[in-house]
């Protein structure tokens, strides 16, 4: 399980928006230390400086926090990953893009909000349709993409599906092994994972930028 790291970064006094996103961070990375079911909304108000009357003013119960977590985690994803690479015309170049976006935003620090989003079956049936719904979608523009480099020849004998599956599965697992005070530096962790992705799927890679 993901050691837990304490956020003792004040909420940010104005904008109900950024307090949102302090708590939901704060109470991912206590979800993943102690497990959905163990945390508690005391141990989230506690965690973000708040008492248990106060965090339930942007807050209705844990597992409408945890929907709010999920929008928020795919909210990152569309805004920080899909949007920038749907910009980027050439497919070789695209996937590289998703690679590297979804890297950084996972070594920025989103890795536990990315965690708590396999705790799919606490959500309400209309709630996990709605996350399912845009997980799908991010799947399916990875997808696309090497469907794209298939079409060009670049693709490697590889599924698109299994490609893309793949691709995600090793990305998303950067939650569960990085450490911010560990002695791989961020940037490195990008280039190997540029460098295992463009040669594991590609034909022939485009020289890295490193």
């Amino acid at each position: 399980m993901q050691r837990l790291i304490k956020l003792k970064e004040p909420i940010p006094a104005t904008g109900q928006g950024k307090r949102g996103s302090h708590i939901y961070r704060v109470a991912a990375e206590i979800m993943c230390h102690k497990g959905y079911g163990a945390t508690s909304m005391n141990d989230i108000a506690e965690a973000a400086g708040l008492t248990k009357a106060g965090i339930y003013h942007y807050i209705r119960g844990k597992e409408d926090l945890l929907f709010e977590i999920m929008k928020y985690a795919m909210d990152n994803v569309e805004r920080d990953i899909i949007a920038p690479a749907m910009e980027v015309a050439d497919a070789e170049e695209r996937l590289r893009a998703i690679v590297e976006c979804h890297t950084r935003s996972l070594i920025g620090g989103v890795g536990a909000v990315t965690i708590v989003l396999e705790e799919m079956t606490a959500l309400t049936p209309a709630h996990r349709r709605l996350i399912t719904a845009r997980k799908r979608a991010y799947l399916n523009f990875i997808r696309q993409t090497l469907q794209q480099l298939a079409r060009e020849g670049k693709l490697r004998d590889v599924n698109p599906t299994t490609g893309a599956f793949g691709l995600l599965g090793m990305i998303l697992w950067i939650s569960r092994w990085y450490r911010r005070d560990g002695k791989i530096t961020p940037q490195e962790t990008l280039d190997d994972y540029l460098e295992m992705t463009m040669n594991a799927l590609l034909k022939t890679a485009k020289k890295s930028r490193r």
